[in-house]
């Protein structure tokens, strides 16, 4: 299984990006698919998720703005952020956790290498 997030870019505050993370590879079961981004000497950040029952969940500092949605028939994953602010500025992940391509398989966590966002004017 591969991850590939894109659609990342420059963007100036109060803008709108979608990112897009393609998913390569079955997937028989998942718990939760969603973004995490991580800024030069801040901490990684889970900016969304959205489990496998369709539940969608978001911190506080980005609810509101942004939006996860997952298209299951092109095993793609996506992230609209709108009104975008400077302190967004970070490189954006997706993830999978606890995803089985068969059945009988371990859950194991698979992430992508990320797409950079700047929010600056």
């Amino acid at each position: 299984v591969q991850l590939q997030a894109s659609g990342g870019g420059l963007v100036q505050p109060g803008g709108s990006l979608r990112l897009s993370c393609a998913i390569s590879g079955s997937i028989f079961s998942f718990a939760f698919m969603g973004w995490y981004r991580q800024a030069p000497g801040k901490q990684r950040e889970v900016v969304a998720r959205i489990a496998s029952s369709g539940n969608t969940d978001y911190p506080d500092s980005v609810k509101g703005r942004f939006t996860i949605s997952r298209d299951s028939a092109k095993n793609t994953l996506y992230l609209q952020m709108n009104s975008l602010k400077p302190e967004d500025t970070a490189r954006y992940y997706c993830f999978v956790d606890q995803l089985r391509v068969r059945g009988w398989d371990s859950p194991t966590n698979y992430w992508g290498r990320g797409t950079l966002v700047t929010v600056s004017s």
